[in-house]
């Protein structure tokens, strides 16, 4: 009688299978734990500057932000932008979230996934 082998390749398949059944889900939370971060005046602090669909009194300063994924189809143009805008342009007023450590890779990741979205 044989048994079933258990093979480092075997727990790899079935993590890679667990993983890819959470997925959604955790794109969710992203997504939303993104919007927390933009909406939030003591963190990411998006209203501030732009207007985006659901937030409260935004500002006016910096463009609407709306069709994020049709004008920005590279993700990591996104994350640059908001890691360090003056790279792009010097003369924006946009604070670089990543550089002055604002915000981590991973929040900024988080909001890129909810901009993204609009």
């Amino acid at each position: 009688m044989t048994a079933f082998p258990r093979t480092p390749v075997l727990f790899l398949l079935l993590a890679i299978a667990a993983g890819l059944a959470a997925s959604p889900a955790r794109a969710q939370s992203a997504v939303a734990d993104g919007q927390k971060l933009a909406f939030d005046r003591g963190k990411g602090n998006c209203l501030t500057c732009h207007v985006i669909k659901g937030g409260d009194l935004p500002g006016t300063i910096g463009p609407e932000l709306k069709d994020i994924k049709s004008k920005y189809p590279d993700r990591s143009e996104l994350v640059a932008i908001i890691f360090d805008e003056t790279k792009r342009n010097p003369q924006t007023m946009m604070p670089p979230f990543g550089r002055n450590r604002i915000l981590t890779e991973q929040e900024i990741s988080a909001i890129v996934d909810f901009l993204q979205t609009l």
